[in-house]
């Protein structure tokens, strides 16, 4: 079954939502063996939205569409839908009395004739229910395609689609492909480098296929196997993925949706180690990820963000004549302050982090990037000199989520990736 998808709003179109709907649907009949082919995006514009469903319908066994069901002026999908397929638009009765049972259970909505505008559906159209907003959703037949219009909410979206679209399109779908995945997430190197590492992996003549989504600043390797039964499925999958941890190596820091923090948070439960910071550059951004994770406070003992030369010597005992012979962005503050926070706190771990976030205050000999971050153990004090590139926020990001993989290396006993006092 060739199946399309079509997002309705200005919004979306202009760029102040992002359409999540779409990627939802395609994400939800994967998981059931079923691909969608394409994808379309309009805004509130009733021949746009007529043009895009006479396109999809002359090309698709089915449309699922989302968009544009509320009250206001706005809302046209239900009218361009009346012309597409050539239909009257009529107040349904069953929906006129929907909007009305929600708008009391909403107690915030006032029942108006406007709420009515929700009830016009295309003549000889099928509801769809929505148990959880007023607009009841649609479908329709049109020169063989099934068309299916809901409302834009996510919410109320999803659960139209699991409880009435998805049953309705599976029920015809023949022979259903068994199509699963396995997703690794890494940190460190570039796109051309992990494209070099995973080459002759794939193999889509067989069904496995292999892509590489890059959202700055770590990546997303998506191994995904299709073939007629979950034998021949797992048979592709599993070593398949098991090469790529073998190549990527340290760089994979978890599978699936698992964050960096979460794994880091995890490895921290299981060591029983503690942990301090102190940060500069970072302004506490690394103690913000350290703390979004919930049990935190098991490992977490303090954090210092000890912005000024005052500060560091302050709190973290950083001496004078050091930050005056080597300046703050040293390797030796920066070894300091790793060492003076670990002592502050009593904890098993220091990690500081010291550099020039940009625009301005670099120089020939310490460029804007240039960031040094130290992790002070029993074992010693590591510490390393790095250059970031991009905006003050680019450098600010990649100095938390490499100071971050340096406690998940770490705590994974990888201590011959770094380059003592370097």
């Amino acid at each position: 079954m060739k199946i399309s998808t079509l997002s309705i709003g200005d919004e979306l179109i202009c760029g102040q939502v992002t359409d999540t709907n779409a990627g939802t649907i395609a994400s939800l009949l994967l998981v059931e063996g079923v691909r969608v082919q394409r994808h379309i995006t309009v805004g509130d514009n009733e021949p746009d939205i007529i043009g895009a469903l006479s396109e999809l319908g002359r090309v698709s066994d089915a449309v699922i569409v989302t968009g544009g069901l509320g009250p206001t002026a706005d809302d046209v999908t239900s009218l361009a839908a009346a012309r597409a397929t050539g239909r009257r638009l009529v107040i349904n009765e069953d929906a006129r009395a929907h909007v009305r049972r929600m708008s009391g259970k909403l107690n915030n909505l006032i029942v108006s004739p406007l709420n009515d505008k929700q009830a016009m559906i295309p003549a000889k159209s099928a509801l769809i229910p929505n148990p959880t907003g007023t607009a009841c959703g649609f479908q329709l037949m049109q020169n063989g395609c099934h068309m299916f219009f809901m409302p834009g909410v996510p919410s109320e979206m999803i659960v139209m689609l699991r409880e009435t679209v998805l049953p309705f399109i599976l029920e015809r779908v023949p022979l259903k492909r068994v199509i699963r995945s396995i997703s690794l997430n890494l940190f460190g190197p570039c796109e051309a480098e992990v494209d070099e590492l995973l080459r002759g992996i794939a193999q889509p003549e067989q069904g496995l296929t292999l892509g590489i989504c890059v959202t700055f600043p770590w990546m997303k390797v998506t191994l995904r196997s299709e073939a007629d039964n979950a034998d021949a499925v797992a048979g592709l999958l599993q070593p398949a993925a098991e090469t790529v941890r073998e190549r990527l190596k340290e760089y994979c820091f978890s599978t699936g949706d698992v964050s960096m923090d979460e794994t880091v948070a995890e490895l921290f439960r299981t060591s029983s180690l503690t942990l301090s910071l102190a940060e500069s550059c970072s302004g506490g951004l690394i103690a913000k990820r350290i703390t979004d994770v919930p049990g935190s406070s098991r490992y977490f003992s303090e954090g210092a963000v000890t912005y000024s030369n005052e500060a560091k010597i302050r709190l973290l005992g950083v001496s004078a004549e050091l930050l005056n012979t080597h300046g703050a962005v040293s390797s030796e503050c920066a070894s300091a302050m790793a060492e003076g926070i670990r002592l502050a706190a009593g904890s098993n771990l220091g990690l500081a982090v010291t550099g020039i976030a940009g625009p301005d205050g670099g120089s020939e000999e310490k460029p804007v990037g240039t960031v040094f971050i130290s992790l002070a153990a029993p074992d010693g004090c590591r510490t390393k000199r790095f250059r970031f590139g991009g905006s003050r926020d680019e450098v600010r990001t990649l100095t938390a989520w490499t100071a971050i993989d340096w406690l998940r290396r770490y705590l994974l006993k990888q201590d011959i990736l770094f380059n003592v006092n370097n």
